[in-house]
């Protein structure tokens, strides 16, 4: 009988231990989308010149730098009307899937909600490291660099 509780102990303390990671991993997740919103203050201030327009653009509070289309490659923009007619896509087994953000780059949102759009690169024998990431808010965000980093794209600048 003594190992029976033994045993049982130290699956109740398994169990207690599993269910306290997985709560840990919930407060550090929903934590990393606080500190976007909090950076709101960051985002208007750096991009001061473009405050008034930039309140309007859906994801100008994230944090990152604003950027006009009309200012990254010219391939971007060939990528945004795509986009906004639905296709059709060069690469139509990558464009329009989910972008998981694994790198967390962008804000801290449900599985689902980006999605992740080919920018070719001229002369590159593959897809290229060039991305326009979509939010189910009509954000858009631009990576010139496969999601080392990302910038805010102003559509209609």
């Amino acid at each position: 009988m003594f190992n029976r509780r033994r045993i049982t102990a130290a699956l109740i303390g398994l169990l207690v231990l599993v269910l306290g990671g997985w709560l840990v991993k919930d407060a550090v997740g929903g934590g990393s989308t606080s500190p976007s919103t909090s950076s709101s203050s960051t985002a208007g201030s750096s991009s001061s010149a473009p405050a008034k327009g930039s309140a309007a653009v859906p994801g100008a509070d994230s944090g990152l730098p604003l950027k006009a289309l009309s200012t990254l490659p010219s391939q971007a923009a060939d990528t945004w009307q795509l986009i906004e007619k639905g296709g059709p896509f060069p690469y139509p087994r990558n464009d329009g899937v989910v972008f998981e953000n694994r790198e967390k780059r962008l804000p801290g949102k449900k599985s689902g909600y980006y999605h992740e759009y080919t920018v070719k690169t001229p002369g590159s024998p593959d897809r290229g490291a060039r991305r326009l990431i979509t939010g189910q808010a009509h954000e858009l965000y631009y990576t010139g660099d496969h999601y080392s980093s990302f910038v805010v794209v102003d559509p209609a600048r």
